[in-house]
C-alpha cells in the first residue's frame, strides 16, 4: 500500500488572516506566522492560489533561486499577488518585476550609478537628520512618523535624484500614490490615486531627463542619462520607471525602518541603554530592527517548470509568497527568535530579499537608519513614548505605523 501524506490542519490561518487588511493580523502577526510556519511551513494556501513558504532555509533558497520568475503576470492569473503588476498599461516594468535578460540590462548601470552615489552620502545625511531635529527641538511632544521619519528619508533620496526642496511635498504624495502598485487588493479609488501618480511621476522625470542632457548637474538622473549616452542600452521610460521606484523605496520604506526601530528600542529600554553605552553597536542594531519587525514583509517569486519546496509539490507557473518575517523568526535559526536583542550572534536575515533581486536600495536604508537613529537618541536621551493606541497601516505587505507619539 502506498504511504497517504497527512491531512492538512483545518485551523491553519489563511487568505486575509495572513494580509495586513486583518485587523488583529495588523496589530501582531507574529502569532499567527509561528503557528502556520511550525505546523505547514510550505502550504497550497486555497485563499491566496498561491504557495504560502514561512521557514527560514526555504524563503532563502526560493529568493536566491535565480531561475525563478519575478513577473507576477507570468503566473497563475487567480493568485492574489498578480494583481500586483497590473495598471501598468504601456509602462515598462521596474526591475522590482523584471526577469532576464531585461533584468541584468536594466540593474546593472542603475545599481553601478546608484551605489556611488549612496556611498557618497552619509555626511550629507548626517546634515539633514540634525536640521530635522532641530526642528524638533523645544516640543512638548512629536510624532517620530510625520515629523522625523518621514522628512528624513525622502530628503536623502530628493538629494540623491537632484530634486529641489520646494517639490519635495507633492513627491511624499506621489511616492504615496505609486506605492499602490504593490497593493493587491486596491479599490477603484486607489486605481486612481495610482493613475494620477504614475502620470505625474511620468511628466517630471521625462522633463528632468531632457534637462539633465542640456544642463548636467551633480545628480543620479544626470549619471542615468550619461550612462545612456555612454552606451547603456535603457529607454527614458525604463529610466524614469526605476527612478519612481528608488523614491517610492528610498522614502517609504525607510520611514517604516525608523519607526519601527523608534518603538523597538522604546519598548526595550535595556536594549537602548546597550547602545548608548556602546554606539558602535547601531550597525548591529539596524540589522536586529529588520530581522524582528522588518518594513517589507513578504515578496513572491513564480515556479519556471515543476519544482518541490520543502518536501511539497509545486506546479508550473504557481505562485509562492514568501513571508520575509516569519523567515526572520524562524526557531530553526535564531535563539529566542521574539526577544529584541541588538548584541544577537549576526545570522543574516531576509528583510531585504535575496538573489538577483535583493533591494538595491539596501546600503542606502541601512546607513539612514543608523544614523537617524543613533542621532534621535542621542539628541534626547530621555525619549519615551506618548500613551497612545499604536495602528499600522493596512497595506498588504509591508509593515508600519501610522503614526508615533514621543515625549523628549
Amino acid at each position: 500500500m502506498s504511504e497517504q501524506k497527512a491531512p492538512e490542519p483545518q485551523d491553519l490561518p489563511t487568505g486575509f488572516q495572513l494580509l495586513e487588511i486583518d485587523p488583529e493580523f495588523r496589530t501582531d502577526p507574529y502569532p499567527r506566522l509561528a503557528d502556520l510556519q511550525a505546523r505547514c511551513p510550505v502550504r497550497h494556501d486555497p485563499v491566496l492560489e498561491s504557495v504560502v513558504v514561512t521557514g527560514y532555509e526555504n524563503v532563502r533558497g526560493i529568493v536566491n533561486d535565480r531561475s525563478l520568475w519575478r513577473n507576477p503576470a507570468r503566473g497563475n492569473p487567480r493568485a492574489l499577488f498578480s494583481r500586483v503588476s497590473e495598471g501598468s498599461g504601456d509602462r515598462p516594468l521596474s526591475i522590482l518585476f523584471m526577469d532576464d535578460p531585461d533584468h541584468a540590462r536594466v540593474r546593472g548601470p542603475l545599481t553601478q550609478a546608484f551605489y556611488k552615489r549612496a556611498a557618497k552620502m552619509k555626511p550629507q545625511t548626517e546634515t539633514i537628520v540634525d536640521e530635522v531635529l532641530d526642528s524638533l527641538s523645544g516640543r512638548a511632544a512629536f510624532d517620530i512618523i510625520a515629523d522625523y521619519g518621514v522628512p528624513v528619508p525622502i530628503l536623502v533620496i530628493a538629494a540623491v535624484l537632484g530634486i529641489e526642496k520646494e517639490r519635495l511635498r507633492e513627491f511624499r504624495e506621489w511616492s504615496e500614490g505609486i506605492i499602490l502598485s504593490l497593493n493587491a487588493l486596491r479599490t477603484p479609488e486607489q486605481d486612481q490615486q495610482l493613475m494620477v501618480a504614475a502620470q505625474a511621476l511620468d511628466a517630471f522625470f521625462a522633463e528632468a531627463m531632457a534637462e539633465r542632457r542640456a544642463r548636467p548637474r551633480d545628480d543620479l538622473i544626470t549619471d542615468m542619462v550619461q550612462l545612456q549616452a555612454a552606451g547603456a542600452q535603457l529607454s527614458d521610460e525604463e529610466v524614469s520607471v526605476n527612478l519612481q521606484s528608488l523614491l517610492v523605496g528610498g522614502n517609504l520604506t525607510t520611514t517604516d525602518l525608523i519607526g519601527n526601530g523608534v518603538r523597538a528600542f522604546l519598548t526595550h529600554p535595556e536594549q537602548l541603554a546597550a547602545l548608548k553605552a556602546d554606539p558602535k553597536l547601531i550597525a548591529m542594531a539596524v540589522e536586529e530592527i529588520l530581522r524582528w519587525d522588518p518594513p517589507i514583509t513578504m515578496t513572491s517569486r513564480i515556479a519556471s517548470c515543476p519544482m518541490e519546496v520543502g518536501g511539497e509539490a509545486v506546479s508550473d507557473k504557481e505562485a509562492m509568497i514568501t513571508v520575509l518575517r516569519a523567515a526572520n523568526r524562524d526557531p530553526a535559526i535564531y535563539e529566542a527568535p521574539e526577544r529584541f536583542d541588538i548584541t544577537r550572534k549576526h545570522v543574516p536575515h531576509m528583510a531585504f530579499g535575496g538573489g538577483a533581486h535583493i533591494c538595491i536600495g539596501a546600503p542606502l536604508a541601512r546607513m539612514e537608519g543608523q544614523v537617524a537613529l543613533w542621532k534621535l537618541f542621542e539628541r534626547f536621551p530621555n525619549l519615551k513614548l506618548a500613551d497612545q493606541t499604536l495602528t499600522y497601516r493596512a497595506l498588504p505587505g509591508f509593515r508600519g505605523l501610522e503614526s508615533l507619539i514621543v515625549e523628549p
